[in-house]
């Protein structure tokens, strides 16, 4: 919940300045009030995602926005999971499945977050906790749909924090995730899907996290609101 429309078209437009490598896709996910100004105006190499959506087409649901209004804008990538959609508004496995279904149902493609607390991290069941998020909420969808889903790993006791994982850390779960899908959808589906690190990515470690295996990009918080930042942060692979 940051930037006005003014500050979020300017954002863009430093964004839009930058030279990064042809090989990188920088999505922003943008305030719903955002998004009509900011997808007419995104270059071809910035794409706009929101970030969040309801999991009905219309209704009596005040306050909400539908996968149909987005798709209709011309918005192509939607978050799911956040981890502040499920600590501060209470969203559940259930309802994220639906969330993920209805996005999908309409051609956008979702950003799936999951990721544990530090009581589950100091406890050593961080995998299983993760596991349980993917089983609840994403492996109902079909192998052809799990093509559409990019897939975000968020340790929590690292957002906000100034606390970071390990390189290794992250690529433990990036790998146990991966090996996850693999059980589930097969060698080429989890060698394809991309998993992003989320837990306070910056310009002075992003080239470390992401010459890990199987971390193939980062969900960007604070970090994003600096033009000249972010575009540091996508050009360290």
């Amino acid at each position: 919940m940051n930037t006005t429309v003014n500050e979020g078209r300017e954002l863009l437009s430093n964004l839009s300045k930058s030279s990064i490598p042809d090989d990188v896709e920088m999505i922003l996910c943008v305030p719903f009030t955002h998004l009509s100004t900011l997808v007419q105006g995104a270059p071809g190499h910035i794409e706009i995602g929101a970030q969040n959506m309801y999991f009905e087409d219309k209704g009596a649901f005040t306050g909400e926005v539908s996968a149909l209004v987005l798709k209709d804008i011309g918005v192509e990538y939607v978050l799911v999971g956040h981890s502040e959609r499920r600590e501060y508004f209470n969203e559940g496995g259930e309802m994220l499945a639906k969330k993920l279904s209805k996005a999908l149902e309409h051609g956008l493609n979702p950003i799936f977050c999951c990721g544990e607390h530090l009581a589950i991290r100091k406890a050593n069941e961080h995998i299983e906790f993760v596991k349980s998020q993917l089983e609840q909420s994403l492996f109902h969808v079909s192998r052809d749909q799990m093509a559409e889903i990019i897939l975000a790993y968020e340790p929590i006791w690292a957002i906000g924090t100034g606390e970071t994982a390990s390189p290794q850390e992250a690529e433990e779960m990036h790998s146990a995730i991966r090996s996850m899908i693999n059980a589930k959808y097969g060698d080429r589906v989890a060698e394809n899907v991309p998993i992003l690190y989320g837990g306070s990515v910056k310009p002075r470690n992003a080239k470390e996290l992401f010459s890990q295996q199987d971390v193939d990009g980062g969900l960007v918080g604070g970090a994003s609101l600096d033009p000249v930042g972010f575009t540091a942060i996508a050009n360290s692979f």
